[in-house]
């Protein structure tokens, strides 16, 4: 029997021990109801709930992808200083931005290769590397 996306949305929520609340629940099922991983700001993500019918704020939007993020649900994918999109792939992997349509989309991680980091200062270590490879339309 297939499974709906509230309940696809339910179960993520307690994979990262959150309270499912009415829009908690709404926002994960928009975000994870289908099976498939994607990438959001939280202006779009405001505007599906609009197109379902769903009465949730823009501030408890972006307060919810910020609680999906600390529970460890989703990761934020900084494009410029003022741009945040939001992923919900788990795994490390690169990104393409189009600039020309402000659209991320995942990139081949098998297909890109660090070889070296710089060193790291005294007192830190490594939480993550973002690759974001900005692209324009030819």
């Amino acid at each position: 029997m297939a499974r709906s996306a509230t309940e696809r949305g339910t179960d993520w929520l307690a994979r990262g021990g959150l309270r499912p609340t009415r829009q908690r629940v709404a926002l994960a099922a928009l975000l994870v109801g289908d099976g498939e991983n994607r990438h959001v700001t939280a202006e779009s993500l405001f505007a599906m709930t609009d197109h379902c019918g769903e009465k949730v704020s823009l501030a408890t939007v972006y307060n919810t992808l910020r609680a999906f993020c600390e529970a460890g649900l989703m990761q934020e994918v900084v494009v410029d200083g003022s741009k945040s999109y939001f992923d919900t792939r788990m795994d490390d992997h690169p990104h393409f931005y189009w600039e020309d349509s402000a659209e991320l989309t995942d990139a081949p991680a098998d297909q890109l290769e660090i070889s070296r980091l710089p060193q790291l200062p005294v007192g830190a270590e490594l939480s993550r590397v973002d690759v974001v490879i900005r692209l324009k339309r030819v």
